[in-house]
């Protein structure tokens, strides 16, 4: 196969043709298409720029070895995103005792007046500002930082959250509606003092 005609496969075509062949050259293109990505959702559970490139590199060998297990029902990067996430969340609840400083949302980047729409009476939650929301994102778990960030910020569907984390729809919308909660009533905890942030 030419370079050309590799460069011009789709992603589930290349996991097939890693899968078959145990190829690196081949796994190389795919590391070359999403290795940036990855390592932007590593660097914001990392505490600076060497962990989140140990972060990736772990991710990338895991992919790798678990290639075989992506079944194709969801779109490759968005089984990708779930990896990358749940492997980051497993990480940072593994060193809990370290005060890690996460940098992961930016207002360019997370829809928060979407996050409100579907809570009730939480008005306040949609005029939250970026700077306040990114404090109160810290507050919650990674698992709930992470199912909220997979659906706010990477604009993940219900439909693909539940191929990702293989669970059914409805417990993502409950795990959704969850985390929203708390992140609301952190929110409110901490500006209750009228403090400015």
């Amino acid at each position: 196969m030419t370079k050309d005609a590799i460069h011009s496969l789709t992603d589930e075509a290349l996991v097939e043709a890693i899968v078959k062949t145990n190829d690196t050259m081949l796994f190389e293109v795919l590391y070359d298409r999403y290795a940036s990505m990855v390592y932007n959702k590593c660097y914001g559970f990392a505490n600076g720029v060497d962990e989140a490139k140990d972060l990736t590199q772990d991710v990338f060998l895991k992919v790798f070895i678990k290639l075989a297990s992506f079944k194709g029902k969801s779109k490759f990067s968005t089984w990708l995103y779930a990896f990358t996430y749940n492997h980051c969340v497993n990480y940072v609840t593994r060193n809990t005792a370290k005060k890690i400083e996460k940098k992961s949302i930016s207002s360019e980047t997370i829809d928060i007046e979407n996050i409100g729409e579907d809570i009730d009476s939480t008005q306040e939650f949609e005029n939250m500002r970026v700077e306040q929301l990114k404090i109160v994102m810290e507050l919650i778990s990674p698992e709930e930082k992470m199912i909220l960030l997979l659906k706010y910020q990477d604009n993940l569907s219900i439909k693909e959250l539940a191929d990702a984390l293989d669970i059914g729809e409805s417990a993502v919308k409950m795990r959704l509606k969850r985390a929203k909660e708390k992140l609301v009533h952190k929110y409110s905890n901490y500006t209750k003092d009228g403090e400015s942030i």
